[in-house]
């Protein structure tokens, strides 16, 4: 086992800088969900290079690589790695940031595509020392509804050969470069998008009487709503219910017609999830008809929550400790941020966990989809490296 550790740390720092210079070309070159071309012809081109199958052209732009160990029908196990980046205006002088106006990877995804291409070409060159088979999943669109998973999944990425377990790893700015964390159980948020139209009877401001005031019935609505958190929802079950835009084309002398309101919601209870729709429709509807007006209820079902299966969660982070030390491995609390990635976890036992890219003393410490999001290199020898220990392992236990 020390060997096998040996030989793996090795050549994650062999193929460190090369591991760099992909990222920072994935970085330089970002593109939206639904429009992931150049990305996938590079990753096409990147796995050539390391002599690695693979096939293209699943749910848009994903692409699906294998790599054979001994015995390939023992088992599979599936890496996955998103590709999409999102629209903010890079605010960096790095001579790798975006050449994309106002596109930018700033969620971590060419990490995460640069970190598995490494992981590949670690597991290309010891797959005489694992039996079964490493499925790579490259996925296009996560930062989009209804994502790249689902779709991947409905074209079959999880079967031929059947897929085990899938593993994934995220960005986490919080956590310092080295390190990493996992969560056993609920880790991240089903997300949900409202949408309500509220509608009265415009006219002039001064006249108050003689108009239906659906600026008025919208701030009505929006108090009464967070009940629904505060009130009604169970106190250990998280919930959040958030309101991010308010649109009324009034001006200072004139109610307008309708007012739009725009927010999400989110849990880790599914039934609950279903149950908070109900209370949303029944509470906006009620307000604005008895005040008069009328509210449009539309809610866009986003993606379930994601759990990480407990058993194999454990397991890797036991056999994180073994690779990278007790001190740089931890336990981390849930989130009410959401995943595509869920959708893999509802199939299969899977595990997202946490790639720590933190330097304070680089001043590398912007959050997600931050314009000045950046990470410390550092953390794609871990992230290769480990994924490659975390695979290997899983696949030769009996």
């Amino acid at each position: 086992m020390s060997d096998l550790k040996t030989t793996i740390t090795d050549l994650a720092t062999r193929y460190h800088q090369d591991t760099i210079e992909i990222r920072r070309n994935l970085h330089q070159h970002p593109e939206l969900s639904k429009e992931e071309q150049q990305t996938a012809d590079f990753i096409c081109t990147t796995l050539d290079s390391f002599g690695i199958p693979y096939r293209k052209g699943v749910a848009g732009f994903g692409i699906v690589g294998l790599i054979e160990g001994k015995n390939p029908g023992h088992r599979c196990i599936g890496l996955r790695a998103d590709m999409d980046a999102l629209p903010v205006k890079e605010e960096s002088a790095a001579p790798y940031a975006s050449r994309e106006p106002g596109k930018m990877h700033a969620c971590g995804h060419d990490v995460h595509m640069s970190s598995l291409l490494g992981t590949a070409r670690i597991l290309n060159e010891v797959k005489d020392l694992f039996t079964g088979t490493v499925k790579l999943i490259f996925q296009p669109s996560e930062e989009s509804y209804p994502g790249g998973a689902i779709e991947m999944i409905n074209e079959g990425v999880l079967e031929k050969p059947d897929v085990w377990v899938v593993l994934g790893q995220h960005v986490l700015p919080t956590l310092d470069a080295g390190m990493v964390g996992f969560n056993p159980g609920p880790d991240m948020a089903s997300t949900d998008e409202i949408f309500l139209t509220v509608k009265g009877k415009g006219g002039h401001a001064a006249a108050p009487n003689m108009v239906i005031d659906p600026v008025l019935i919208a701030a009505h609505i929006i108090v009464a709503l967070q009940q629904i958190v505060s009130r009604q929802a169970n106190p250990t079950t998280a919930t959040v219910l958030s309101f991010g835009r308010i649109i009324g084309e009034g001006r200072t002398n004139i109610i307008p017609n309708e007012v739009k309101i725009d927010g999400t919601v989110r849990t880790y209870d599914e039934a609950w999830r279903k149950e908070i729709h109900k209370r949303v429709e029944l509470i906006a509807t009620s307000i604005a008809s008895g005040m008069g007006g009328s509210c449009d209820v539309k809610i866009s079902h986003g993606y379930p929550y994601l759990h990480n299966d407990e058993e194999l969660t454990a397991q890797l982070q036991s056999l994180a400790t073994e690779y990278l030390g007790g001190e740089n491995v931890v336990t981390l609390e849930r989130r009410m941020t959401a995943e595509d990635f869920a959708y893999f976890a509802q199939r299969v036992p899977s595990c997202l966990y946490r790639l720590g890219v933190r330097n304070e003393e680089k001043g590398i410490t912007s959050f997600l989809h931050s314009p000045t999001f950046d990470v410390d290199e550092k953390a794609l020898e871990t992230g290769s490296g480990l994924m490659a220990w975390l695979a290997v392992n899983l696949l030769n236990q009996k």
